[in-house]
């Protein structure tokens, strides 16, 4: 993997994560849940998604091209 892409995942991790975590601090504090766990929880599961859908991509033929990682992604945001 190229330094380019391993940077390009990293900063897109980050905002996987501002984007769990805004969209669910509402919600918790709705319902009585503490902000911080409401944020953990948002955060790890947007992670988690990706991660996911990086390691399927690499196990099925041992690279990740722009396509996959962008399908990765995308499946964090709700698409595809």
């Amino acid at each position: 993997m190229k330094r380019k892409q391993v940077k390009d995942i990293i900063t897109r991790m980050v905002a996987v994560v501002v984007a769990s975590v805004m969209g669910t601090i509402g919600a918790g504090s709705i319902i009585g849940v503490e902000l911080w766990k409401s944020a953990s929880m948002a955060a790890i599961l947007g992670v988690a998604i990706v991660l996911e859908g990086l390691a399927r991509a690499y196990i099925a033929d041992g690279k990740l091209d722009e396509a996959e990682i962008n399908d990765a992604f995308g499946k964090a945001n709700g698409k595809k």
